[in-house]
């Protein structure tokens, strides 16, 4: 949601969206009329970054006006209705302990300036990435910062357009689990209140967020406010509330929905985008798409699942969005079910975002409760899928709580298997949760709490797979107790929060919301911390396999062998040989630790030719192997040299230009410079030619372009080969190069 003043009474005009009371479901026919035909867009642009670690991040810019204007209702606001018994409603005490969260550490602070952060996160591997409006932050596990806090703008430096000019805000950052990448993502609106609107993606390339990122640039005819993002086996997956604006107000423009091409963005190709615009539906309004965890995938051609709710009726509204990537005319989005809930009341004090009492103050908080709270998790059991969500209610006298629920088979016969709504009998209100289940069917949710007489703070409660269904039975337990309110007149916030589930374990829920370590206008912070519920069982998997093998030949009688570690959960790898150009014997030569990448192979023949593959092992099994790499011993006693390093750099060229500069080092086996090497490569990317040099005693020579026009925002330069009398050259696959970025 549009966070700055400059933009915040559009911003909160989404706020009251269509879930609001009086709206009736709709339900379109299974195959969409030709107002509900996709429009299928290519990006404005895409390129590829260098490593985010050598960017230096921006600073985090101030704004100079944090306050949003009121909200506008959407079709009038809520309406009200007579008062109505939530039959869900748990009050009982919860029968497991609370539980010690395994971490909890600060997150990034207001350092924007702006209200609210959206806060938003997700964990991999071996990182934590948090976004939050308008900064992001790579972090360790253990809450290590390993880059920024950095403006978001830092993601497109060099990219040039208005992801690299705006810094809009609404972002969301996701691990694709299955590909083993990372998602960021938020808008820009350059023209604002006018159109295009645009939509800022990046996808990493590998599975450290700190490397290279493949970026993206859409183009939508409509406000593409609170953009919601899924991963799914096909695609990733978009909702957006859409307005029509001038320079006096937006307009409600109904619900869109989008999906990228997945496989293209993992390659960094041209990835088309597969766009319904549902305004003609109205109903439709505050979808979100869902979000895969966990290794096992949809069944095959399955689409990818939508949902919202509506209140009076109560009900939830699931939607199938299948897109033909062979032809995408064919692609649908299409009601699959409307499936009816106990009833509920979303009307949190008639729509007014000063709802929720705090401590110490009389000013009061947004309770969002007009849409479902992010996210919309997907999981297959394999014998059942799953999809886990939440949203606020009303539970008399305008106190908060959460309903959740868990839908069962969406693909077959969906149904409600589980819902409730979780309100202790305490005076607290609790509100912006996230829900989520871990690989066992466990459920967790994180939310805040506050009232008037205690501090929102950040708290989790769940339940156990086997435990009666429609109940949470882990009681209640903080994450981060609160020091403070917010006394900001325009009570703005969330805009949402986010649980993620560790890909490694299944088991460890990561939780990341907003609260006050003391009270101020719009000074808050955030936290992320994660738990387990105490049943869950990590599972073993077999590890993913290595790549990129490359055997060098070091002399007549050693061959270095080197490839990528693709896990994270190996115990050791297995290194195996076979002699000649053809073989497929192949026997263990070496078993290296866990975390190896490199094995050199002596006491070889002279001349000879070798294949070798590469696997990782653990307790559950082995990887498949990597590719196969071949060498061939040197006859001769010649001597190896490489390509140490390439450094880019850029300056300048007079009016209206600027030239690239790349310094490239040789050095031979022991590491020593290589004088008179003849370095060759090729400029591509914005400039195309060959370059070459001649290193001097320091091992070192450089390659310049002619004068480049300011329109080419990057080149790149690749070494294609090194000659010198006596030595031979180590290639590598790929070869070395570097990015060029324009001054």
């Amino acid at each position: 949601m549009i966070s700055h003043r400059r933009f915040g009474w559009i911003a909160v005009a989404a706020a009251a969206i269509i879930g609001a009371p009086g709206v009736t479901a709709q339900t379109l026919p299974d195959t969409p009329g030709a107002q509900h035909r996709p429009t299928i867009v290519l990006p404005v642009k895409h390129d590829v970054t260098p490593a985010l670690r050598d960017l230096p991040p921006l600073p985090p810019e101030r704004e100079e006006e944090e306050t949003p204007h009121p909200p506008h209702p959407i079709r009038g606001g809520p309406k009200a209705r007579p008062p109505v018994a939530d039959a869900m409603v748990q009050t009982s005490p919860a029968t497991i302990n609370a539980i010690t969260p395994i971490t909890s550490f600060g997150g990034i602070g207001n350092l924007s300036g702006v209200l609210p952060p959206d806060t938003n996160g997700d964990v991999g591997p071996n990182h934590y990435v948090q976004w939050v409006n308008l900064t992001f932050a790579i972090y360790s596990k253990t809450g290590a910062i390993l880059y920024g806090p950095a403006s978001g703008k830092t993601l497109w430096t060099g990219f040039g357009g208005p992801c690299e000019a705006r810094n809009d805000g609404d972002p969301i950052v996701l691990y694709d689990e299955g590909a083993d990448r990372w998602f960021m993502s938020q808008f820009a609106l350059p023209n604002y209140p006018s159109g295009p609107y645009y939509q800022c993606i990046a996808v990493s390339t590998t599975p450290d967020p700190t490397k290279s990122w493949y970026r993206y640039s859409y183009s939508f005819p409509k406000l593409n406010d609170y953009p919601k993002f899924g991963v799914w086996r096909d695609g990733y997956y978009i909702s957006i509330n859409q307005f029509t604006c001038n320079i006096l107000r937006c307009s409600w423009a109904g619900q869109g929905v989008a999906a990228f091409e997945r496989a293209q963005m993992l390659a960094g190709g041209n990835a088309r985008m597969v766009y319904f615009d549902m305004a003609s539906n109205a109903a439709l309004g505050g979808m979100l798409p869902a979000d895969l965890d966990g290794w096992t995938l949809p069944p095959a051609g399955s689409p990818a699942y939508f949902m919202q709710f509506d209140d009076s009726p109560d009900q939830l509204e699931l939607w199938a969005f299948h897109v033909d990537w062979s032809n995408t005319s064919l692609s649908t989005f299409t009601s699959k079910a409307v499936l009816p809930t106990a009833a509920f009341d979303s009307n949190m004090c008639n729509g007014s975002r000063n709802c929720i009492p705090q401590a110490g103050t009389s000013a009061k908080i947004d309770a969002i409760a007009d849409r479902l709270m992010y996210r919309l998790q997907y999981r297959n059991f394999g014998t059942y899928e799953s999809l886990v969500t939440n949203h606020t209610v009303d539970v008399g006298s305008d106190r908060g709580a959460v309903r959740w629920y868990e839908v069962r088979n969406p693909g077959g016969t969906p149904s409600i298997y589980q819902q409730g709504t979780y309100a202790p009998a305490d005076t607290l209100h609790r509100w912006m949760g996230s829900a989520a289940m871990d690989k066992d069917g466990n459920l967790a949710i994180g939310y805040t709490v506050s009232n008037s007489l205690a501090f929102p703070s950040i708290r989790f409660a769940g339940r156990q797979a086997t435990d009666p269904l429609n109940t949470l039975t882990v009681a209640e337990s903080d994450l981060r107790a609160g020091g403070g309110s917010q006394t900001h007149t325009s009570g703005r916030w969330g805009d949402y929060s986010m649980l993620a589930v560790d890909p490694t374990d299944g088991c460890t829920f990561w939780y990341t919301s907003e609260y006050y370590s003391t009270t101020t206008s719009a000074g808050w912070s955030t936290n992320i911390g994660s738990f387990t519920l105490s049943n869950c069982a990590p599972t073993v998997v077999a590890p993913a396999a290595p790549s990129n093998l490359n055997a060098v030949v070091a002399s007549t009688s050693q061959i270095d062998l080197t490839w990528v570690e693709n896990s994270t959960n190996e115990s050791a790898f297995e290194i195996e040989r076979c002699l000649g150009a053809v073989c497929t014997d192949f026997a263990l030569v070496a078993t290296t630790a866990q975390n190896a990448t490199t094995y050199s192979d002596t006491g070889l023949s002279t001349g000879a030719t070798y294949r070798y593959q590469v696997r990782a092992t653990n307790s559950a099994g082995a990887s498949g192997y990597s590719n196969v790499a071949v060498a061939t011993t040197s006859a001769t006693s010649t001597v190896q040299m490489h390509v140490d390093s390439l450094t880019p750099a850029s300056s300048p060229a007079g009016k209206g230009g600027w030239k690239a500069t790349v310094t490239i080092v040789v050095k031979d086996s022991g590491n020593s410079p290589v004088a008179s090497a003849i370095v060759s490569g090729q400029w591509s990317s914005g400039y195309t030619s060959t370059g070459s040099c001649t290193t001097g005693t320091n091992g070192a020579c450089s390659v310049t372009t002619p004068k480049l026009s300011n329109g080419v925002s990057s080149v790149t330069f690749t070494v294609t080969g090194v000659s010198r009398t006596g030595y031979q050259y180590q290639s590598l696959t790929p070869p070395p190069s570097t990015n060029v970025l324009k001054p």
